[in-house]
């Protein structure tokens, strides 16, 4: 396992420079030009980007880019209401699908620690930890629906707190995305630190709040 860290990390610099390599030696368009291109598409270019928004991000590809692309292509607002309406029913369709038709498959494949502390991270807290998780960069979304999928999370409560806890990353995300045409409102960004403050803020709440394995034993012990 030591020994494919310096490989990953050798991959990862060869995949940028050929991205910018590419991007230097190819005839592609400013990012403002397809921004002007995407107003012009009419209504069904972000349906069908929404759609596939919700198809790709069911798989563990980072949805980062996803949300990016959104902020590029249809700005501020609506890269942000995209982005989050998709991240929800996309969430929502991977809990469904994998505890229903696919948990024992799943299951047997995610035995990484990380998925491990995800669980019980889950079984402690329930939606709560959906919606904490949710504002952690490094936790992967796909991989958190997967898991979700294995606990007794409800849809409806796995649902809000993916909105909600989606939202501070995803917004962020987007509005960065616009910002990369040059025509996003500088007072964008001061909303940007915002959100981000709102999300530590979250993530402090939820480490002070007490788990149900504490609850439970504090009880007893009264």
């Amino acid at each position: 396992m030591a020994g494919r860290a310096p490989l990953k990390g050798v991959v990862v610099v060869l995949a940028v420079a050929v991205f910018i390599g590419a991007w230097a030696l190819l005839d592609v368009p400013p990012l403002a030009t397809l921004r002007e291109w995407s107003d012009a598409t009419g209504l069904w270019f972000p349906a069908i980007f929404w759609f596939l928004y919700v198809l790709i991000t069911q798989f563990p590809i980072p949805r980062t880019i996803m949300t990016i692309s959104a902020g590029i292509l249809f700005g501020t607002f609506q890269g942000i209401l995209i982005a989050l309406t998709a991240t929800t029913v996309s969430a929502v369709i991977s809990l469904v699908v994998v505890r229903f038709l696919l948990r024992d498959f799943v299951e047997a494949r995610l035995t990484h620690p990380m998925v491990q502390q995800i669980n019980q991270r889950l079984e402690e807290r329930g939606w709560l930890a959906v919606l904490s998780l949710r504002m952690i960069a490094a936790v992967p979304f796909s991989i958190m629906n997967y898991a979700s999928a294995l606990t007794r999370v409800r849809v409806l409560p796995f649902a809000v707190a993916t909105l909600i806890g989606s939202a501070p990353g995803t917004i962020l995300v987007a509005i960065f995305g616009d910002t990369l045409t040059g025509e996003a409102n500088p007072l964008y960004v001061a909303v940007m630190a915002i959100l981000a403050l709102v999300g530590v803020g979250g993530l402090v709440l939820d480490a002070k709040l007490p788990t149900r394995s504490s609850s439970a034993a504090d009880m007893r012990g009264h």
